[in-house]
């Protein structure tokens, strides 16, 4: 039994240093570059190596300070790496959306509104939306699918009695030229922006020039709901304009963050794989009796405004456009 004990705690000691310099070789190479990056993951081989040979060659108390040190360094190194508000972002990133609140008036700054004439080049204007939050009338909800059904990017769309529709989507904050990629997600490498837009901007970017996958849900919810829903998106801008936010691939994403904020709704929300795999959303909504029952199959192709954004309506507004059927 001792030698089984033994056995098992050098084979925890290497998990644990593997998983742990996986960890931290993928942190570097992320966030350092060129020589720095190359002195930095040399540094850590040899840390590893000596953890390892110190363990196995000289004490095993040894081993996990060794270990333990490499670890308060990688840590304390990472702690360094904070989100700020002042990169070189890319033109449709630039500027989150700001909001004032002044009783049942909301001033909504940064909105996006952008003449989009191919999937990377825009006329760019910003603009400036006053909404009354006694005119709020709907809230529908986009999913926007580009490759894997199971993946949708997910953006909420708020309807005024004065025809206005307001959209917020939670995104990464990229710096011009930088991709995105769903590791760096997970390590701090962006940070978190609300983006307030146009539905002819944001909806129509992603039906008519990235050729994607967009469906349209109402979602159910009384006036006092929709008013807590609108007034949590609008403390978030305020929020991430007073301090900045990383984006988390897993915890704080386009759909992570609307559950959060729905949960100011109701405490009692469930969480469910369906708020990772977002692609499958619908049917999340579908369960919570926000969206209306019915066969997903038939729900989600009536739901699909591809086609229905496409077409050539002259007088028709872009929102007006893809909520008329074909």
């Amino acid at each position: 039994m001792p030698r089984l004990m033994t056995v098992l705690a050098h084979v925890l000691f290497v998990l644990i240093l593997v998983l742990g310099s996986a960890w931290a070789a993928t942190a570097l190479w992320l966030h350092l570059a060129g020589a720095l990056r190359l002195l930095a993951l040399a540094g850590l081989t040899l840390a590893v190596m000596a953890s390892l040979a110190a363990r196995f060659l000289r004490s095993r108390r040894m081993g996990w300070l060794l270990a333990a040190f490499a670890a308060l360094l990688v840590g304390g190194w990472y702690q360094t790496i904070t989100p700020r508000q002042d990169r070189d972002w890319a033109v449709d990133v630039a500027r989150g959306v700001t909001a004032d609140i002044s009783g049942e008036t909301i001033t909504l700054g940064n909105i996006r509104d952008f003449d989009w004439h191919s999937e990377t080049e825009a006329t760019q204007r910003w603009i400036s939306e006053t909404v009354d939050l006694n005119d709020l009338e709907t809230v529908d909800m986009f999913t926007s699918i580009w490759d894997s059904p199971d993946i949708a990017h997910l953006l909420v769309s708020f309807g005024f009695t004065t025809g206005e529709h307001v959209v917020f989507s939670v995104e990464i904050r990229r710096e011009e030229g930088e991709k995105f990629n769903e590791i760096g997600g997970f390590f701090r490498q962006f940070e978190l922006v609300l983006i307030g837009a146009t539905e002819r901007d944001i909806v129509q970017l992603r039906t008519n020039y990235r050729q994607e996958q967009v469906r349209l849900y109402p979602i159910a919810l009384s006036p006092d709901q929709r008013r807590t829903i609108f007034l949590s998106y609008v403390t978030l801008a305020q929020e991430l304009q007073a301090a900045p936010q990383f984006y988390n691939t897993l915890t704080a994403n386009c759909t992570t963050v609307v559950w959060q904020l729905a949960h100011s709704l109701k405490p009692d929300l469930p969480l469910d794989w369906r708020l990772v795999l977002s692609g499958h959303l619908p049917d999340y909504l579908t369960d919570l009796g926000v969206v209306s029952p019915a066969d997903p199959g038939a729900r989600d192709a009536s739901a699909l405004i591809t086609l229905r954004a496409q077409r050539d309506l002259p007088g028709v507004s872009f929102s007006d456009k893809i909520r008329q059927p074909e």
